[in-house]
């Protein structure tokens, strides 16, 4: 199930906004100001956003900003009544997409499912079994890893599958929550140590100068990234 942030201020328009979603078989996380935006879009992981620019606290522009500093490539629907030119043009520069309202539910509808179809379109998986990056030859059936020192280590099926991930996702940052969705699936909750441990593992094999980290990034609050 496709899950969508809906950032919205207007508590009726908001409550129909998140019914018509949910008919369509999408997860909806409600936020309701922009202080709130910003923390529950750390929290979890969205296929889509939508946002609203007047917003009680910080508004939508400053909000779409800050996400983009994390993470350039969830797509975000503007969502609002500042319908200038001006205000359009600031938008789509930040945004993927721009809807003033008033507005056409089923419009908003069709323009949520194409974004989410864009996205899923361009990431692509792994369709190699071999690869070599980060100067380390890495075989996905075999589970095994060789660095550049000539050091082989074979991972778990877990370890090899996060680290798929990372690769899938290079240069976006990755949250814990996404992490336990796609890696374990919610089969299994691991410690919050699992995770760390499993980086760990990680930097040891393809980080040359320990302990500066050049390949996976640590980012405070939010996740990992994985740089290459």
């Amino acid at each position: 199930m496709k899950r969508i942030m809906l950032v919205e201020d207007e508590e009726n328009l908001h409550l129909a906004i998140k019914l018509n979603l949910e008919m369509e078989n999408y997860n909806v996380t409600s936020v309701y100001n922009g202080k709130n935006a910003a923390i529950k879009f750390r929290q979890g992981r969205f296929d889509l956003i939508i946002l609203d620019v007047m917003l009680p606290e910080i508004n939508g522009f400053d909000i779409c900003e800050s996400i983009r500093l994390e993470n350039s490539k969830v797509p975000i629907l503007f969502l609002t009544a500042k319908s200038s030119n001006e205000d359009k043009l600031t938008g789509l520069k930040m945004a993927d997409d721009y809807l003033t309202k008033p507005f056409n539910l089923k419009e908003l509808l069709i323009r949520v499912e194409n974004l989410i179809k864009r996205t899923q379109y361009e990431e692509k998986p792994i369709e190699k079994n071999k690869l070599f990056i980060a100067g380390c030859y890495i075989d996905f059936k075999s589970f095994v890893v060789k660095n550049s020192h000539g050091d082989i280590l074979t991972l778990t099926y877990k370890q090899i599958k996060l680290l798929k991930l990372f690769i899938e996702k290079k240069n976006q940052v990755i949250s814990r929550q996404e992490i336990l969705e796609k890696v374990w699936g919610y089969d299994v909750y691991p410690s919050s140590r699992t995770i760390d441990n499993f980086i760990l593992l990680f930097r040891k094999v393809f980080e040359k100068n320990l302990p500066s980290s050049t390949y996976f990034k640590s980012i405070r609050g939010v996740g990992y990234k994985f740089i290459a």
